[in-house]
């Protein structure tokens, strides 16, 4: 099916008081981070049965539904891109890719970089250069500096914690609450795997982490190691 034809089907399942909680949640009114997002109020067990029904969309068809003004759309058309890398050859991982990190202004919303960074641009890195984390890492851009920390997922579930590290360095001090955010949950997955991995970086950084990113980091430590951290005394 075109993207046309699968919009016009998706959009059947809309919902419009599902729509306008979403709205809200994804904070897209004047002035906040999800500005001008619109919704279809599709949920997304919904958006994932949707994507297993459509497999073998093609590159060109995903691309026309992650351009969709609707959120839900971009979704699944992340899903779509998901099953075609893991499905396909090199050649076809790569064009994955390649239309992933091209199109970076369509993946606009935490959602949609959490669920689908690692899977794509982490996995295609992992055996090559990991260089363009770095140049993610280094953008104006907010979502694709929250790509180059989510990426990272891909080898933390490896036990593999340099990039993840060094791509929190260089955000330790962005500006953006969602970074904060970010930076402290893939900091604590290392923990999670390797305490002391992950100490060994708070030692060096926590004095000037921003509050929220520290207190997603330590989220799990014991509570008198967690307030040692707080109080500036680890």
């Amino acid at each position: 099916m075109t993207s046309q034809e699968i919009s016009a089907e998706f959009r059947k399942m809309a919902n419009r008081t599902d729509a306008s909680i979403l709205q809200r949640f994804f904070k897209t009114g004047p002035g906040e981070y999800g500005e001008g997002d619109r919704f279809l109020g599709v949920r997304v067990p919904a958006i994932r049965n949707t994507a297993k029904q459509h497999r073998g969309t093609s590159l060109t068809h995903c691309l026309g539904l992650l351009r969709s003004p609707f959120h839900e759309e971009r979704l699944l058309a992340l899903f779509l891109l998901i099953d075609a890398f893991n499905q396909g050859d090199d050649a076809m991982k790569k064009s994955v890719y390649g239309l992933y990190v091209g199109n970076t202004r369509f993946i606009n919303n935490w959602d949609l970089v959490d669920l689908s960074a690692h899977h794509i641009v982490g996995a295609w890195l992992r055996e090559r250069s990991r260089a363009p984390l770095q140049k993610l890492a280094r953008s104006n851009h907010l979502w694709e500096r929250r790509i180059s920390i989510l990426a990272t997922f891909h080898y933390i579930k490896r036990s593999e914690f340099g990039d993840a590290l060094r791509i929190a360095a260089m955000l330790r001090d962005d500006d953006e609450d969602l970074i904060h955010k970010a930076v402290g949950w893939m900091l604590r997955e290392i923990g999670k795997r390797d305490q002391r991995a992950e100490e060994a970086f708070l030692k060096k950084h926590y004095r000037r982490m921003p509050r929220t990113m520290l207190r997603y980091a330590i989220e799990r430590f014991p509570e008198p190691r967690r307030k040692q951290y707080l109080d500036g005394k680890a």
